[in-house]
């Protein structure tokens, strides 16, 4: 993990079209603005592994569908 300092109003380039910006810093908590393109999807942690998690769950029932299909019309053969 590679770790910077940066004062209010400062910002870390990530690549040539990410920037991150420390907009305020109250206590334990601070604010970031980010630009990025419009194709790059940004999400607080928690969320993207959540989104992970139902993401992989709906493979499995997808899967699960796909098996059962498959059998009905074995049975029916």
């Amino acid at each position: 993990m590679l770790v910077l300092t940066r004062k209010l109003n400062e910002s870390i380039m990530i690549g040539d079209d990410i920037e991150l910006t420390v907009l305020a810093v109250d206590g334990e908590q601070i604010k970031l603005g980010i630009k990025a393109p419009k194709n790059i999807e940004i999400h607080r942690k928690e969320i993207y592994l959540s989104i992970q998690h139902e993401n992989s769950e709906a493979v499995k029932i997808e899967s699960n569908a796909i098996d059962s299909l498959n059998s009905f019309f074995q049975s029916k053969k």
